[in-house]
């Protein structure tokens, strides 16, 4: 479990079937076996060296993030170590499990701060989303300043502290971000939907209604 707050920034590349994350200034202690954050995908320490370390991975996070391709290009990634529970949680509770794929399609620099567009390739993961919740963007913690569901994207605005500390200065308008909507969406929707087929048995589990203002009303939400 992680937090969002991203400590370092480092670079990743292949090396056999593993991928080698280079960070030379990491300023927290690793083990192998320990679980690191790497642009929002929780990896698993399998090799300390001095200037990083190795982890596995699997065909289905290569799939369904983008470190493969980044790692194909030797990008900048973001890095966190594993929370402690004694630790602030200074941002929100991230599980390093990517969502989604999002694609950035507009910077806009203000002047004290920048505001990015990003869109969901996967339109559904939208109704998750809305303004001033949190979302992982390769792992950073962020909050949503805006939403535009019909469209399936949303925007972020980012402080300067968090642009000079994170990869995010580094993103173009075209490339492809990991995403993780709050974990707390999905255990609403999860528990609303199994109250529903717990009231309607002839229901097909695997069919699921729109949540609506309607449709929690005649769910007894008040």
């Amino acid at each position: 479990m992680f937090t969002g707050l991203i400590q370092s920034i480092g670079k990743v590349q292949y090396q056999g079937n593993k991928l080698f994350v280079e960070a030379n200034k990491m300023p927290f202690s690793i083990d192998i076996g320990d679980s690191v954050s790497v642009d929002g995908v929780c990896l698993t320490v399998a090799e300390y060296r001095e200037n990083g370390f190795l982890a596995d991975v699997s065909e289905e996070t290569l799939k369904r993030t983008t470190l493969g391709n980044k790692a194909s290009r030797n990008s900048f990634v973001n890095l966190e170590p594993a929370l402690r529970l004694s630790d602030r949680l200074g941002g929100h509770l991230v599980s390093g499990h990517v969502d989604g794929i999002g694609k950035v399609v507009l910077f806009e620099a203000l002047p004290n701060s920048w505001v990015i567009e990003i869109s969901w390739e996967e339109k559904s993961f939208a109704k998750y989303v809305c303004e001033k919740a949190s979302i992982s963007l390769n792992g950073i913690s962020l909050t949503v300043s805006a939403c535009k569901k019909d469209e399936g994207g949303f925007s972020i605005a980012v402080i300067p502290h968090t642009w000079a500390n994170t990869a995010l200065k580094y993103l173009l308008e075209g490339d492809l971000v990991n995403l993780e909507v709050d974990l707390m969406a999905k255990y609403a929707e999860s528990l609303l939907l199994d109250r529903f087929s717990e009231s309607n048995k002839r229901v097909d589990r695997n069919t699921q209604p729109e949540i609506s203002k309607d449709w929690l009303a005649g769910q007894g939400w008040q």
